[in-house]
């Protein structure tokens, strides 16, 4: 996505339409396209004659961008698991990873980077059935290395907003609620993570249309993206207009929802009466 924007951007620089780049690289505007959108692989032969029509004849910074989509092609570590992850899911895990602030707002389960390993095994057991438990461990797996990133050194901040409802649907059991809620809890008095619960006091709220996160990157090319799952695909919004629509619905959210403090003080008293 960088590499597609910054060569998005030197093509504007020079009043270039796709349809000029792509006959450069016996390409056609769609694929053009999809390049500047960081939607498929990079070769460094086509970077190299695109920034010679882009007229960037700096030894130094081609090398940048040869490097940058070398760099581009290498399998991510979620390639281990395409076996069980679909291709529109491993876009929003390579995003997440490269994620610097991942605002989310849950209405049916804990996060899947807040979540406990017995709490995952529950619900990718309840929404996977007929599935081998091989299938099902490999799922668990996959999500476990997710939460990996909230341990690198590149941490990233988590705004999370849970919907009331999540805490009291029980997945797999007491016990199993019982180390989520407590989960929840120390993961909350971290400095990176902003844990807020959305009362059922509260009645209706900016995130009655249902689930959705919102991923934002350091690199000022790179816009926000809005992921919004569904049962067998997903979207990804990046169109300025929807985005700002989700990130003022997500401020609402945090606005409206109980203070990180009281969200804590209700995670305990539901923990207490399990």
């Amino acid at each position: 996505m960088l590499l597609g924007s910054q060569l998005r951007r030197l093509r504007e620089a020079r009043g270039i339409t796709r349809d000029e780049a792509g006959y450069v690289i016996r390409a056609s505007e769609a694929r053009i396209s999809r390049m500047e959108l960081g939607q498929t692989s990079f070769k460094t032969r086509d970077v190299e004659d695109l920034l010679t029509l882009y007229g960037i004849t700096d030894e130094a910074q081609r090398g940048a961008f040869v490097d940058l989509a070398r760099d581009a092609n290498l399998a991510g570590w979620w390639h281990r698991y395409s076996d069980v992850l679909p291709n529109w899911a491993a876009t929003y895990v390579g995003l997440e990873g490269a994620a610097s602030l991942v605002r989310a707002y849950e209405v049916q389960f804990v996060h899947g980077l807040l979540q406990t390993e017995a709490y995952a095994h529950a619900v990718i057991s309840r929404g996977m059935k007929g599935a081998s438990a091989a299938d099902i461990d490999r799922h668990v797996a996959l999500r476990m290395e997710r939460q990996k990133i909230l341990l690198s050194e590149n941490t990233p901040t988590l705004r999370i907003v849970l919907d009331e409802a999540v805490l009291h649907r029980a997945c797999g059991g007491s016990d199993v609620m019982r180390g989520q809620l407590q989960h929840l809890i120390e993961l909350s008095e971290s400095s990176n993570v902003l844990l807020r619960i959305m009362p059922f006091s509260f009645g209706g709220h900016a995130g009655e249309s249902g689930a959705f996160t919102i991923l934002s990157f350091l690199e000022y090319d790179l816009l926000d993206v809005v992921y919004v799952e569904q049962l067998t695909s997903a979207l990804y919004l990046d169109r300025r207009e929807d985005v700002a629509r989700y990130a003022r619905a997500m401020e609402e959210l945090q606005q409206e929802s109980l203070r990180p403090d009281d969200s804590r003080t209700l995670l305990r008293e539901l923990l207490h009466r399990l």
